[in-house]
């Protein structure tokens, strides 16, 4: 059996923190967990629901350009032309942030919660928190 090949979308939700303790909230919409103080919030932002409703994609097999059709992200797609299945995944944005040893820029995706890091030019480990 073939894996299900993955299409990253390119439409991201707006990066919201939490409005009780300001840690950054899973890129979603809907009702999200803060991973930092467990609050429950509910994030709703049409403009980003329409776009991602509105997207185009190209088939990862035959190329074929296709509009989603579907407001939610992960979104299972079927082509209408070469009838390969696939997944459009969320988008989760890259951030840089600098290594506080030797100052090397680094390039990360954005996500919720604490992450320790070693700096590839110097393996200094840090803490960064978003």
């Amino acid at each position: 059996m073939d894996e299900e090949a993955i299409v990253e979308s390119r439409i991201a939700p707006p990066p919201l923190t939490c409005p009780k303790c300001s840690s950054l909230l899973p890129s979603d919409l809907g009702v999200l967990t803060c991973l930092i103080c467990s609050a429950k919030v509910n994030v709703e932002h049409p403009v980003t629901r329409r776009n991602w409703n509105n997207e185009k994609v190209g088939c990862p097999q035959c190329s074929k350009v296709l509009v989603v059709g579907v407001d939610k992200r992960p979104a299972h797609l079927k082509c209408a032309s070469c009838s390969t299945h696939f997944t459009v995944a969320k988008n989760v944005p890259r951030v840089e942030i600098a290594c506080p040893s030797c100052e090397r820029r680094l390039r990360m995706k954005r996500r919720p919660g604490e992450r320790e890091i070693d700096c590839p030019a110097c393996s200094t480990s840090f803490k960064v928190t978003f």
